[in-house]
């Protein structure tokens, strides 16, 4: 059994954090001690650890809880697992394709600015125009 100190070290995560997800239901409640500290078994530790790493891929919390209830699920199939890994990947296309074309617009308005004494700055001037 590990305190909330413990259970933080080990996964890497904050305390608070910890308890947010208790109060979410994304983490069962743990064990209290006689003085009414938490006390964390390894399957807290390996569902944190599982939540970490999803978070650390951009999965969302709603996703996360999807994807813990399906790997609790006795009849549960990779399909499931898949189509909700898929989404999330062409999700996180949309996201890089979004920032790929932001890049080039900033590129676009760095590229022509002397960053000299001017008075007049393109960046500014991109900024400053109308859409289209």
């Amino acid at each position: 059994m590990y305190k909330i100190g413990v259970i933080a070290r080990k996964t890497g995560l904050g305390a608070e954090t910890i308890r947010y997800y208790e109060q979410i239901g994304i983490l069962p409640e743990p064990e209290r001690a006689a003085n009414g500290y938490r006390l964390y078994d390894d399957q807290h530790l390996k569902r944190l650890r599982f939540v970490k790493r999803a978070r650390e891929l951009g999965f969302s919390l709603d996703k996360v809880r999807s994807l813990l209830s399906l790997s609790e699920q006795k009849d549960m199939t990779c399909r499931s697992v898949r189509t909700i890994a898929e989404e999330h990947l062409n999700e996180v296309r949309r996201n890089i394709a979004d920032l790929q074309a932001m890049e080039e617009l900033l590129e676009a308005a760095v590229q022509p600015c002397p960053g000299d004494s001017s008075t007049v700055c393109p960046i500014l001037d991109v900024l400053f125009a109308e859409e289209g």
